[in-house]
């Protein structure tokens, strides 16, 4: 009730003096860390030992969040010596105590050590060493769930990277794969034991990195705008090295990566970023289609033709008005059909006058060349 009364009177007097929403933050203060946890449902505990913290991510305090305003800059009722003798310590470069600080997923709040965070802040710090405790969120909502995920994987294979996936259960492929890397790199080392972290350091920089390089300079993102690169680098190695999928398209995928994991890894490990193979290809369709009549076909041409995959565009006679040569880029997930559709649907479709498509994809085809 109080909490709710305080917010309510201070949102009343923003609103009177007119104070705009990009700045209320700053006057409101800094995140209380008890709310939060209580929030999260954060109760159980993981020393995280000493690590360096970006300190964007320090957002609230355990005790002191009303003393701070969102920048972490002390309001002007609280009495400031104690924070210009830090000052004064940092810009001599003396040593202070280390600050502690808790964590809740990424955000981390101040336990001990407020005054060196605002200092930190103030002087443009881009981490700062503390001591972590974290508080495990146990809410079962998605985001917690794949956290939980997320820092077991981080857990287990010390990787301090980061792998972003959207769907439950999929950190659990990346800790299967690396467990049979490591199977393979302790037979490649003469069965000599293999540690599972220098095993997952292995995979990360010679499998995982080639190819989700492959994935993004293929623009494949572009196709999938709610998943992230990693969700696809799952897609793709599950159905390529687990489940050994017959695909009816895009088989052109099995030139690129092949079957095997260790020999897309010895593949990969001869060339150079700059190398990598490029995770498209191009589709040659024909596009029939009737106009309405009465429509000037002239101008329904000239709109096909300034598309910028179409490559010719014939008026002809019979049972069709128009025929369209496009060329299409298709990454090596999506099938021809999908493509063409895509295609038809958003830029052809936008275009007044056309009523009908049937679009034809050659199937083996011979081209003389003209130039020689």
């Amino acid at each position: 009730m109080g909490i709710t009364f305080l917010k309510s009177n201070m949102t009343g007097l923003l609103n009177k003096f007119g104070i705009p929403w990009k700045h209320r933050s700053n006057l409101q203060g800094i995140k209380s860390f008890k709310e939060n946890q209580k929030n999260e449902e954060a109760f159980d505990t993981v020393d995280r030992g000493i690590c360096s913290v970006p300190v964007n991510q320090i957002v609230g305090s355990v005790g002191r969040y009303h003393d701070f305003d969102g920048k972490f800059r002390l309001k002007q009722h609280v009495p400031s010596g104690r924070l210009q003798n830090i000052r004064k310590a940092m810009r001599e470069g003396k040593p202070l105590p280390r600050v502690k600080l808790y964590k809740i997923k990424d955000e981390y709040y101040v336990l001990d050590g407020n005054h060196r965070i605002s200092a930190a802040k103030e002087f443009g710090y881009d981490d700062i060493d503390a001591d972590i405790v974290e508080f495990v969120p146990s809410k079962d909502t998605l985001e917690n769930i794949l956290y939980r995920e997320k820092t077991k994987l981080s857990d287990k294979t010390g990787l301090s990277y980061s792998i972003e996936l959207t769907e439950v259960g999929q950190y659990t492929h990346l800790i299967n794969q690396i467990s049979r890397h490591r199977s393979f790199l302790e037979k490649t080392l003469g069965n000599e034991p293999a540690s599972f972290k220098s095993a997952a350091e292995d995979w990360y920089k010679t499998i995982y990195c080639p190819l989700t390089e492959i994935i993004e300079k293929g623009h494949l993102i572009k196709s999938f705008p709610e998943r992230t690169v990693a969700d696809l680098y799952v897609y793709i190695t599950f159905h390529q090295w687990e489940k050994n999928s017959i695909r009816k398209y895009g088989g052109g995928i099995d030139q690129l990566i092949f079957k095997n994991m260790e020999d897309f890894r010895k593949k990969m490990s001869d060339k150079k970023e700059i190398e990598y193979p490029e995770m498209q290809r191009e589709i040659t369709a024909f596009i029939l289609m009737n106009i309405s009549a009465g429509k000037k076909g002239h101008r329904i041409i000239e709109k096909l033709y300034a598309l910028e995959e179409v490559r010719e565009v014939h008026s002809v006679h019979g049972n069709v008005d128009i025929l369209v040569k496009i060329v299409l880029t298709r990454d090596l997930i999506s099938s021809d059909s999908e493509t063409i559709w895509d295609f038809v649907n958003n830029k052809v479709g936008q275009i007044t006058g056309i009523v009908s498509t049937q679009t034809l994809i050659p199937g083996f085809s011979k081209i003389k060349d003209m130039s020689k």
